[in-house]
């Protein structure tokens, strides 16, 4: 069966190098390549690649934390690639496939692709990876990490997931609601809407059964009937 793969790493030679070994795996084809998280999150939604070869140690978002910010519902198989043993441990916690120790052996590759041939077992985004403290967004040719903590809420619109900070302003990220659902401690409030429980200053009910959560900021948060009961439990607010 044909395999699809992804190779991340922030170095270009190390790249070729990795790729040059793969391409001797008939049964493996390799969609792409990306040079740091944010455009291996692109890549990952864009080709959804069985197995991706990734890089443990790279610019601002490593390795350990592009994993934790991977949809949980299309997570592929993680062989980590790492010039340095001490990594090593760490990535069998993560519960990754495999870890590869750069320079990588052809013999040692061939290993972990026999074993990736033969079992795929679904990943548990769940015990990947601690919590997100940190989320990427995207700016005016730029990219910016935003402390989980300084959200005030997050929304899913037609044209993308967008996190709102204490000031209103929507700064767009790749992350999906469900990662950030399962990744950080915001809580569901809406089909469309997650809300940071730490700034939330009233919730207003209305007679049809929904509510709207007012911020710190006096933002104003949709609540739908579906999750006001688990938002309240979540809150420990009485029923």
């Amino acid at each position: 069966m044909m395999l699809t793969a992804l190779i991340i790493d922030d170095e270009p030679l190390a790249r070729e190098e990795l790729r040059a070994l793969l391409v001797a795996d008939t049964q493996l084809e390799i969609v792409g390549e990306a040079a740091n998280a944010i455009e291996a999150m692109a890549a990952i939604h864009r080709w959804h690649p069985d197995i991706i070869f990734l890089d443990i140690q790279m610019p601002k978002i490593n390795g350990m934390e592009l994993v934790a910010m991977l949809d949980p519902e299309c997570l592929p198989q993680i062989v980590f690639v790492t010039a340095f043993d001490e990594f090593a441990l760490r990535a069998f916690e993560e519960h990754a496939f495999d870890y590869l120790l750069k320079p990588v052996e052809a013999s040692r590759l061939a290993k972990t692709l026999e074993r990736l041939h033969k079992v795929r077992l679904p990943q548990n985004i769940a015990a990947l990876t601690p919590v997100l403290n940190q989320l990427p967004c995207h700016g005016h040719n730029r990219i910016c990490l935003m402390p989980t903590a300084d959200v005030e809420y997050a929304c899913s619109k037609l044209s993308g997931v967008y996190l709102v900070g204490q000031d209103g302003q929507e700064r767009f990220t790749v992350l999906t609601l469900k990662t950030l659902e399962f990744k950080t401690m915001l809580l569901r409030c809406h089909r469309q809407y997650l809300v940071n429980p730490e700034r939330i200053s009233e919730i207003v009910f209305a007679e049809n059964g929904a509510a709207e959560i007012i911020t710190r900021s006096q933002l104003r948060v949709p609540v739908s009937r579906r999750y006001l009961k688990a938002l309240k439990d979540a809150l420990g607010i009485d029923s």
